[in-house]
């Protein structure tokens, strides 16, 4: 295997920043990537998806018919955490570890998976089968990228995304939605408080029955995958100075649904506590909605694949042969763009990939360069194995 230019593809990719804010945002990553499988004789393309902000696809086809399987990963990145000294794009390699925005969080998968088709394209290529890779843009925001692959009509048999799982098969995550909940009240002088209607107490009312009443009844819906579905309330903004009632209110919360519920579920479940805390406080207006910039326009489900589909067996004989031990399945704790492959496309999928989730988004980003190698190489064997076999 190609090893020291999959390290120095990574090393490209983390040097050109991918995340918001930036012209073109992703498209240097893109050209990294699309450059190195070209030099290695593989297919690849480059897609816009915006201007400037490309897909990219490249597939590497066997001798004859069999199943289709897709390596996918994000090629944009969270921002530079806010006032550390560290250097987010030097891609520096020390102690084993190479240092940088995105060797984790997942331009190391990207790097792992390209290196893959280059080995297997080395060694003979596929007998049977296709393996496409897609590095796809905007996951950290809406999924620009993974809608735009869905609408092509993209379809496989089978979908690795190569999310950081310390290179163990995960075979689920929550779904995910980010509400906005605004409380209208009415202003009043703040020495006759009960002249007007405070919309802060209101929220400190919905937030104080999320805690006694929504999160206890979560037991009920506890999915033999995924546990328990979770709700944080992230951010609470209101009223304008200390001798004002409040007259408005916004919370804005994280919601983590399960196999087990539905999204219809996730909003009537709110808006009863909202019913609740009206009946309250005549006059109060509330009002639930999706926050525009937690999706595109697909919903953010769960995902779940089954333990014994073929895919699953795969990347387990392939941990098996290489590490001598596949481990246990396990989930994902976050939310990925395999939700929308899965769900929308029909594509049943796993999350795969080297390094730690831990360090994702942090100024500690690094991943260690053997858990990339190795990932490589786990991706090229579960490769072989799913499309040779029907």
């Amino acid at each position: 295997m190609d090893d020291r230019g999959i390290l120095e593809l990574l090393q490209a990719m983390v040097k050109a920043p991918s995340h918001p804010g930036i012209p073109r945002q992703e498209e240097g990553a893109a050209r990294a990537l699309d450059a190195y499988l070209r030099e290695h004789g593989i297919a690849s393309e480059l897609v816009e998806v915006r201007e400037g902000r490309p897909n990219v696809l490249a597939t590497l086809a066997g001798r004859k018919p069999g199943r289709h399987l897709l390596l996918c990963g994000h090629l944009d990145t969270v921002p530079p955490n806010a006032g550390s000294s560290a250097d987010f794009f030097s891609a520096a390699i020390e102690d084993g570890r190479m240092s940088g925005r995105g060797t984790v969080d997942m331009k190391g998968a990207l790097a792992a998976m390209a290196g893959a088709l280059v080995d297997i394209r080395g060694s003979g290529g596929l007998e049977s089968g296709r393996v496409t890779l897609a590095a796809v843009i905007d996951e950290e925001m809406e999924s620009l990228g993974a809608e735009a692959l869905i609408r092509s009509g993209f379809k496989a048999d089978g979908c690795v995304i190569g999310e950081p799982t310390e290179n163990r098969v995960a075979i689920g995550h929550k779904g995910l939605e980010w509400l906005e909940v605004t409380f209208a009240g009415r202003a009043a002088h703040g020495s006759t408080p009960e002249a007007g209607i405070s919309a802060i107490a209101a929220a400190a009312h919905f937030a104080s029955l999320v805690e006694t009443d929504l999160i206890p009844a979560f037991e009920r819906r506890r999915d033999p995958v995924l546990g328990l579905p979770a709700i944080n309330l992230g951010t609470i903004r209101g009223g304008q100075q200390p001798s004002m009632v409040a007259a408005d209110c916004r919370i804005q919360l994280d919601r983590r649904w399960v196999a087990t519920e539905t999204v219809e579920q996730v909003f009537a479940d709110l808006e009863e506590l909202l019913a609740r805390v009206c009946a309250a406080r005549p006059g109060l207006r509330t009002h639930l909605e999706r926050m525009p910039e937690g999706m595109a326009t697909m919903i953010h489900g769960p995902l779940v694949i089954d333990p014994g589909h073929p895919l699953v067996r795969a990347a387990q004989g392939a941990l098996q042969d290489e590490c001598a031990d596949a481990g246990a399945l396990t989930v994902f704790p976050a939310w990925t763009d395999g939700a929308l492959i899965s769900r929308e496309a029909g594509v049943p999928t796993l999350i795969w990939g080297p390094g730690e989730l831990k360090l994702a988004h942090s100024a500690e980003e690094s991943v260690p360069v053997e858990a990339i190698l190795i990932a490589s190489r786990l991706y090229a064997a579960a490769a072989r194995r799913f499309t040779a076999a029907r």
